[in-house]
């Protein structure tokens, strides 16, 4: 039976599929086997962590608790900031007039101060409302009859822009403002404002200092664990070693490990810090509620806790290499062959 010669043989398919395998770029194919390697070396480092939980468990509670400390209190310093801001944000000046000053002239004052770029804006309270409102906020209305004249001056309350809201844009309105011929006296009250920041600077400081140290200590619990696993598994870098593996790819198990480590406390860190919120958030709504204050305390969010794994996971693998760098060096191929 004749064949149709337009139509490829059988043979012929299989030899153009060989031929396609062998067209693969040298380089493609040795990434493949790059990358393959690495898969199969990170499935390796988890499994053997999972072949010894308890050991495991007992690095992740220590890398997350080293980690949650900083973490936490930088999440407290970050909600009290933020108060801050808002009274900050909200905070207002009184400005006193002389009691000789006209009510039109005080009106003019008034217009001239809410013409400036750095006030939002201005409230004028003459002396007759302000006596009124006194009059009905202190219950003293019979000996405020016997009052020949009002004592009380007109009042500007002066609300600074947002771009002058910060205590040294502030101090500037209000030397401004006390260099005005008639006002008397300009009230601001943000030193204990000042105080407070200055203190949450002097508390981010040492957090960030408690931070780097602990980091340091999780480096040294992750080099430490790593050594013993060095030691463990001295024969198998020894024959590694000998049949010609180089440094990184003896190296590479151990890194993996460290970033398990490093993926394992970060989880744990997160959990930590999750309960802590849930745990203290009702008391602390509570007393906030008393004091009429919004503060709240702010959680990590997605953001948060993908920044918190990432620097977990960085320290357990700096921590691995520390170990690696220093340990393999002391492995020589020669230990096999003169044991």
């Amino acid at each position: 039976m004749a064949t149709d010669p337009r139509r490829p043989s059988q043979g012929a398919g299989k030899v153009s599929g060989k031929g396609a395998a062998r067209s693969e770029s040298p380089w493609r194919a040795q990434a493949r086997s790059y990358l393959d390697h690495h898969r199969k070396v990170a499935r390796d480092s988890a499994r053997r962590l999972k072949q010894a939980p308890l050991a495991s468990l007992m690095t992740w509670m220590v890398m997350g608790i080293a980690l949650a400390l900083p973490v936490a209190l930088l999440l407290l310093l970050s909600s009290v900031q933020g108060v801050s801001a808002g009274w900050e944000s909200g905070a207002r000046i009184t400005a006193y007039l002389k009691l000789d000053v006209a009510l039109e002239d005080a009106k003019s004052l008034a217009r001239e101060i809410d013409g400036d770029g750095r006030v939002a804006s201005v409230e004028l309270i003459d002396r007759d409302q302000a006596l009124a409102q006194f009059r009905a906020a202190s219950g003293l209305e019979d000996a405020l009859d016997y009052l020949g004249e009002n004592p009380l001056p007109h009042t500007l309350l002066i609300t600074p822009e947002e771009s002058s809201r910060s205590a040294s844009g502030v101090e500037s309105l209000v030397t401004w403002l006390d260099g005005m011929a008639t006002i008397e006296r300009v009230q601001v009250d943000l030193g204990w404002l000042q105080r407070l920041n200055a203190m949450t600077e002097l508390l981010s400081r040492a957090v960030w200092a408690l931070a780097l140290l602990l980091s340091a200590a999780v480096i040294l619990v992750i080099g430490n664990t790593v050594r013993l696993a060095i030691e463990n598994r001295r024969d198998e870098i020894l024959v590694a070693r000998l049949v010609g593996g180089t440094d990184a790819f003896v190296r590479r198990p151990f890194l993996y490990t460290g970033a398990w480590y490093g993926l394992g406390g970060g989880v744990v860190a997160w959990l930590l810090l999750e309960f802590a919120l849930w745990w203290l958030s009702g008391p602390i709504e509570r007393l906030a509620n008393l004091y009429h204050s919004e503060f709240t305390l702010v959680g990590l969010g997605v953001d948060g806790l993908l920044a918190l794994i990432l620097v977990a996971m960085l320290l357990g693998w700096l921590g691995a290499w520390v170990a690696v760098k220093r340990h393999l060096d002391d492995i020589e191929p020669g230990e096999l062959a003169g044991g």
